[in-house]
């Protein structure tokens, strides 16, 4: 079989393939009840149709002469095939409702079910953002109370919440040092990130102009502190760093780095990612953070990667909250108000981010989890993650091994430093898991780690499932100290395809679909692969 007719042979095959007689192969291409689907171009038949409409009465156009002349291009199909084909894409997908999803610094945790049925209410599933305020004050109250919850956990004093997910969150907080510097009349032009930072943090940096310079990481696996003060300036803008860090450590001098910035005038901005592992237990605002977005989508469970759109609110400090962006709920005489323009001499915001008010199902269902869990539950849940993720280092520490010592947080991370000598990489490893009925763990992040492997179960695993995942990576280990190298190296055998070429997939993508070239006379269009 092929991923499509235009693209890279991923045919699956058993375990076998190359060795046998006996190789796993179907007249119809399926596998069992596990079926094969192509593009949904291929599957168009002229003339089918899946809805029965009378012609509409002719109306002047008021294109101007630039309506379409030719076909639209899309494929004919009946009902019944476009519900079936999406319906198999679907249960390719795995997701957190699947299995355990143990990618590191990703936080893939439970969706309370209890959240989605409070997002979904008449009135909150069915609001639209053009609403009269005075129809929504339910709505708003709902934004100012998660509000509230994120500025008590946090020990911030404001919180902007239109930005969409983490990454906007980013650009929100360096756009608020920004604009702070600027109302000061300075134009600093250097930001900090350390080398084990989310990608994120030097391009969000870059994307305002700033130039970004690395702070190498300690022996420790934290922000080395004399090569951060040696880099400190009068230029320098902010320093951005996560917390706990992307080795899932704890920043010892976190307070201290906070002093350092701010002796020199600048902002710290803390990337939020990582709040699970503290959550309940330590405040950012007390330990000097100026800006920091929250991953609702993260922490506070709402659904995503491919499950749904993120949010990421920024908390502000004393400082930054003057330059936060628009809309602000505020109270008025008669309910709740948006400000959606700051207008007049002591206006600084710097402006707004989104068109809207922020992701409205997300903060529902953040809010949801909250509540559901009280201050003390919400401790509780990052004492768990910490308490899982230690469970995983310790139960595996004999057979990979840890670039750094001692007690992790919400995540461990191990080098490939065990593997030397078998002819397995990493990637081996992951594509093995796979046939084992796991999500591969994060592979080859943080950047600072040799082969690494990021391993965050959460606090939703239960000690049956950990211990499981541990058996099975002891197993796959054992196989390839005892020179199976050849097994990894065709793994996956039982995943919908087989290994992919990544790299010539990522150096020569094929993106675009084309109608066969015998079926091109009255047809110059090309098509997406991913509609």
């Amino acid at each position: 079989m092929m991923l499509n007719k235009q693209g890279r042979p991923t045919q699956p095959s058993s375990p076998n393939a190359g060795n046998s007689d006996m190789e796993f192969e179907t007249y119809t291409g399926n596998k069992a009840l596990e079926l094969e689907t192509p593009l949904i171009f291929e599957q168009g038949v002229a003339g089918r149709i899946g809805v029965d409409m009378a012609e509409p009465k002719a109306v002047k156009s008021r294109l101007g002469g630039i309506e379409r002349k030719d076909s639209i291009g899309l494929p004919d199909m009946s009902e019944p095939q476009v519900l079936r084909h999406f319906v198999r894409l679907s249960r390719q997908n795995y997701s957190i409702d699947s299995g355990f999803y143990p990618l590191g610094s990703c936080t893939m945790k439970h969706n309370p079910r209890i959240n989605e049925k409070v997002a979904r209410l008449a009135g909150l599933g069915d609001l639209h953002p053009l609403q009269p305020v005075s129809t929504v004050q339910g709505a708003l109250e709902l934004i100012d109370s998660l509000a509230h919850w994120l500025k008590t956990i946090t020990g911030m004093p404001a919180v902007a919440m239109s930005p969409a997910a983490g990454a906007h969150g980013e650009l929100c907080g360096v756009m608020a040092i920004r604009a702070a510097h600027e109302a000061k009349g300075q134009a600093r032009v250097r930001i900090l990130v350390p080398e084990s930072a989310h990608g994120t943090n030097p391009a969000t940096a870059a994307l305002c102009g700033y130039k970004v310079e690395a702070v190498p990481a300690s022996k420790n696996g934290r922000m080395d502190l004399d090569a951060f003060a040696k880099k400190l300036g009068p230029d320098v803008a902010g320093v951005m760093l996560t917390n706990p860090n992307t080795c899932g450590l704890f920043e010892n001098d976190i307070k201290k780095i906070a002093d350092m910035i701010h002796e020199i005038g600048g902002y710290f901005y803390c990337d939020g990612a990582n709040l699970n592992a503290i959550l309940g237990r330590v405040r950012p605002g007390d330990l000097g953070v100026d800006a920091m977005h929250i991953n609702l989508h993260k922490t506070f469970s709402t659904p995503h990667g491919g499950g749904g759109p993120g949010s990421g609110p920024v908390v502000l400090s004393e400082a930054l909250a003057p330059y936060a962006p628009v809309p602000i709920v505020t109270h008025g005489v008669d309910g709740y108000d948006l400000t959606e323009h700051v207008t007049g001499d002591t206006a600084r915001s710097f402006g707004r981010m989104k068109a809207f008010h922020g992701q409205m199902g997300m903060f529902i269902r953040a809010l949801a989890y909250m509540q559901s869990h009280g201050a003390d539950g919400l401790r509780q849940i990052a004492e768990d993650a910490v308490l899982n993720a230690n469970y995983i280092r310790v139960g595996l520490q004999d057979q990979l091994h840890s670039p750094f010592k001692g007690v992790c947080m919400h995540e461990a991370l191990f080098d490939d430093g065990s593997l030397k000598g078998t002819g397995v990489t990493t990637l081996d490893l992951a594509k093995a898991m796979i046939d084992e009925g796991f999500h591969p763990m994060t592979m080859y992040f943080p950047l600072v780690v040799h082969g690494a492997m990021l391993i965050e179960p959460t606090e939703s695993e239960s000690r049956q499932t950990l211990d499981q995942f541990i058996g099975t990576m002891k197993h796959l280990l054992a196989k390839a100290h005892a020179n199976e190298e050849d097994y990894f190296h065709g793994a996956p055998y039982f995943a919908p395809r087989r290994r992919l070429d990544e790299t010539g997939a990522a150096r020569n993508p094929v993106l675009r679909w084309s109608p066969p070239a015998a079926d091109t006379s009255d047809v110059d269009v090309t098509f997406s692969a991913a509609s």
